[in-house]
C-alpha cells in the first residue's frame, strides 16, 4: 500500500476470490458492463473519439450533491454560491477516482480546511491523483482497493469521515488501453488487472484454473449460460497471450450470440471481476462504511451492472431496516440496529443518458449514518 500526502496549496479547485458460490449466492440475470458493451460490441475497430463519451463522469452533481447531505449544487443563478461553491468542511472519500471527475467538483464545494481522500487500484490513475494532490493541499492519495477503507485511513489518523462515495467498474481508459487485456476488440496481453503492480493476471490463471473452475467462475460473475461449452474451449487453448486470439475462441465455442452484443462480453467480464475480487471488495467496502461514517454522514455508491448494484440495495436495506434474512425464521427475532436512514436511488436524466450513452446503466443509491452507534456482529456476516 502506497499513501501519499500533497504540497501545501488549499486554493485549487479543481488476492483472488476463492469461494466463488458465497461471493455470487443468489444472482440472478446479471447486466452486461454498459461501458465495455458499449464502446465494443459488434464494433471492428473503436477511434479515440467514439471512445470519448464514456470519459464523462456519470451522475456527477447527483453523486457529490448526495455525499454532501445537499439537495442540490449552486447553479449560475446564484453567482456568488456557485462561484464560491459551498465551502464545506469535513473529510470526505472517493473511493473510485479514476480520472477524477467526481473529486474534482468535491473540491469545490469544499473549504479550505476539508480533507479528500482519494483510493484507487489502478496505477495510472493514481498518477492523476497524485497529479492533482500536488496542486491541492486537501488532496490525499491511497494506492490500494478500497476495502482497505479502515486500515488506510487509519494509517492516515482518521476513524471517521463525513461522507463516501463510489463509482463501481471499469472505466474507459482502462478499456482503451489494448495493452491492460481488458478488450476483446484490441489485442493486448490476457491481464485484466486493475492493479498492474501485484497479483496474477488472467493468462497466468487461465494456465492453472482446471475446466470446472473456469466454468463456474464464467457462470457464476458472467451468467454465461454456455460457460462449460466456453471453458472447455479455453483450457484447449495452447497459450493465452493475445486478448483477440481469446475473444475469437470464445466467439467460435459460443452457440447463440445475441444481437448487439459481441459474444465474448460475459465472458471477459466474468475473469476481469474474478481476477480482481470486484464483488469481494465491494462487499468488504460496504461492511466498513458503517463505523467510518460519522452519524448524519451520507454514503453515495453508482453502480452499473445488478452484481453490485443487488449487493447495495441489500446492504442498505438490511441496516437501514435491522432486518437481517437468517432471522426471519427465528420465533423471536433479535433486535437490530438501523445504521442507515431510508435509502434512496437515483437514476441519469434523459439529458445525461443522450449526451453520455454509458449512463444508461448507471444508478446512484445513497443513504445517511444514523445516530447509532456501530456495534461488530460477531455472528452474523454484513
Amino acid at each position: 500500500m502506497s499513501l501519499s500526502k500533497s504540497k501545501p496549496n488549499a486554493n485549487a479547485n479543481s488476492s483472488l476470490v476463492t469461494d466463488h458460490s458465497k461471493a455470487v449466492a443468489n444472482s440472478s440475470s446479471v447486466e452486461n458492463d454498459s461501458a465495455q458493451n458499449l464502446q465494443e460490441a459488434g464494433k471492428d475497430s473503436v477511434t479515440s473519439d467514439e471512445l470519448s463519451f464514456v470519459h464523462d463522469a456519470v451522475l456527477l452533481p447527483e453523486t457529490v450533491a448526495a455525499v454532501l447531505c445537499v439537495k442540490s449544487l449552486p447553479t449560475q443563478k446564484d453567482e456568488s454560491k456557485a462561484q464560491n461553491g459551498l465551502q464545506l468542511s469535513g473529510i470526505y472519500v472517493d473511493a473510485t477516482f479514476g480520472r477524477g471527475g467526481h473529486s474534482r467538483l468535491l473540491l469545490s464545494q469544499l473549504a479550505d480546511d476539508a480533507q479528500l481522500i482519494v483510493f484507487d487500484k489502478d496505477p495510472t490513475a493514481i498518477s492523476v491523483a497524485r497529479d492533482l494532490a500536488s496542486k491541492d493541499s486537501r488532496v490525499h492519495v491511497v494506492h490500494d482497493s478500497f476495502a482497505t477503507l479502515t486500515t488506510s485511513l487509519a494509517a492516515l489518523g482518521i476513524t471517521q469521515v463525513d461522507g463516501l462515495m463510489a463509482d463501481l467498474g471499469i472505466s474507459s481508459p482502462q478499456i482503451d488501453d489494448g495493452s491492460r487485456g481488458f478488450s476483446f476488440m484490441r489485442d493486448g496481453a490476457v491481464d485484466m488487472r486493475m492493479d498492474t503492480s501485484r497479483g496474477q493476471s488472467v493468462a497466468e490463471w487461465l494456465e492453472r484454473v482446471d475446466e470446472e473452475t473456469l466454468a463456474n467462475v464464467l457462470y457464476e460473475f458472467g451468467e454465461e449460460r454456455h460457460s462449460r461449452r466456453i471453458a472447455r474451449a479455453i483450457k484447449q487453448m495452447d497459450s493465452y497471450e493475445s486478448t483477440l486470439e481469446l475473444a475469437e475462441v470464445i466467439k467460435v465455442a459460443h452457440p447463440n450470440w445475441q444481437r448487439g452484443k459481441h459474444p465474448a462480453t460475459q465472458s471477459f467480464q466474468a475473469m476481469r471481476i474474478f481476477i480482481n475480487n470486484e464483488l469481494g471488495d465491494v462487499d468488504d467496502f460496504l461492511a466498513q462504511s458503517i463505523a467510518i461514517l460519522k452519524a448524519g454522514g451520507q454514503l453515495a455508491v453508482i453502480s452499473f451492472h445488478s452484481l453490485e448494484d443487488r449487493r447495495i440495495k441489500q446492504f442498505l436495506q438490511r441496516h437501514s431496516k435491522g432486518q437481517y434474512p437468517e432471522d426471519e425464521n427465528l420465533p423471536m427475532p433479535p433486535k437490530r440496529p438501523r445504521y442507515f436512514s431510508k435509502p434512496k436511488r437515483v437514476g441519469p436524466s434523459n439529458a445525461e443518458t443522450k449526451q453520455n450513452p454509458r449512463a444508461r446503466s448507471a444508478w446512484l443509491r445513497m443513504a445517511t449514518r444514523t445516530d447509532t452507534d456501530y456495534l461488530p456482529d460477531t455472528t452474523h456476516t454484513q
